[in-house]
């Protein structure tokens, strides 16, 4: 009888891994407001998985930071949508107009930009649930946190990104190369 191929399943463990850094980071990075390595860790996963996996990491730290921490809203539709479709356009813009780059000054660059996007995703749905209808004097309190977060993911991406980039290519690789169930290929004697 032959046996299953461990490749999907090791992979999918991977991408779990991957889903508990991404908020694991969060949850300790949260007393520095908008300081995080998460837009450099779903470009790195952007870079690595392939787009349908990376948008599953996205769901699921989404789900998680909305869920468990203090950080996201308890399922507050007003903040898990924006925070939702924000983390999308990375994927999205990984596999579109940056055409699969592993230029870390363009991405660095992106980065640098999606700090400003992600704020202003969540400006109409942040006007709406404190019910404060006036654009300007929301966008000037939240540029310094824009700017920070911009900042943060321009000098992650490219400080980490080529070093995070080739390690996960080498555990894919491994992945991919060694079939063999842990038990043929693991010596734990």
């Amino acid at each position: 009888m032959r046996r299953p191929d461990a490749k999907p399943l090791r992979r999918l463990i991977l991408l779990a891994m991957c889903a508990a850094i991404l908020y694991v980071q969060q949850q300790v990075l949260a007393f520095l407001p908008n300081v995080q390595f998460t837009t450099m860790l779903v470009i790195v996963f952007a870079s690595v998985f392939t787009f349908k996996e990376t948008v599953s990491l996205v769901f699921v730290h989404v789900f998680l930071v909305n869920l468990i921490s203090f950080v996201g809203g308890g399922f507050n539709p007003l903040v898990l949508t924006p925070m939702l479709l924000a983390w999308l356009l990375v994927p999205i813009a990984y596999n579109t107009f940056l055409r699969r780059t592993k230029n870390e000054v363009a991405l660095a660059f992106f980065a640098l930009f999606f700090g400003f996007i992600y704020g202003w995703v969540f400006i109409p749905f942040t006007m709406l649930q404190v019910e404060v209808f006036e654009f300007w004097p929301y966008l000037l309190a939240d540029l310094p946190f824009e700017i920070i977060m911009g900042t943060s993911g321009f000098l992650t991406v490219l400080w980490l990104f080529k070093p995070l980039h080739r390690l996960l290519r080498r555990e894919i690789a491994s992945i991919e190369k060694d079939g063999a169930s842990p038990t043929e290929s693991d010596d734990f004697s």
